[in-house]
């Protein structure tokens, strides 16, 4: 099995909300494998890294005051195809084109207040997973189920 990792946070709406264990259980009721996970309060050195492609955007500033506004949750999930998988799992970016069932779709309103972020790419899951995990804070293990998740 061909297997790959992402970068998941519960941004501070998502963790004031009380929303991480639903997002947990929906990584894991899909069948990917938790290899990593932290509560953080992200510097706001750390959320200017975190976003550095977007910071020629004109929300920037106010995007990197907002992640660094409270906790957050970050996670590494592992599985087949999971960077799509668990973007789709999140749901669009804004919240309006979210369909009901995704995590944004049932539960945010507002693009600025999203609930998660999820790595748009392998390449860019890779840059996430080692800016916020040191190697030896990734575990890996093989989960019992696999044969019953995969071919």
């Amino acid at each position: 099995m061909s297997s790959e990792r992402t970068f998941i946070a519960v941004k501070p709406d998502g963790v004031q909300r009380g929303l991480v264990g639903e997002i947990i259980a929906r990584f894991e009721r899909k069948g990917f494998k938790l290899v990593a996970l932290k509560m953080l309060q992200p510097s706001t050195e750390q959320a200017q890294g975190h976003y550095t492609d977007l910071s020629s955007k004109p929300f920037f500033n106010a995007l990197v005051e907002y992640f660094s506004s409270g906790p957050i949750v970050g996670m590494v999930w592992e599985g087949k195809n999971v960077v799509k998988s668990g973007r789709m799992l999140l749901g669009a970016t804004n919240p309006a084109d979210s369909l009901p069932g995704t995590i944004r779709g049932d539960y945010a309103v507002d693009v600025g207040r999203n609930v998660c972020h999820g790595s748009d790419a392998v390449e860019s899951a890779k840059r996430e997973i080692a800016f916020w995990f040191k190697p030896e804070e990734l575990v890996s293990w093989t989960s019992h189920s696999a044969n019953q998740i995969y071919e």
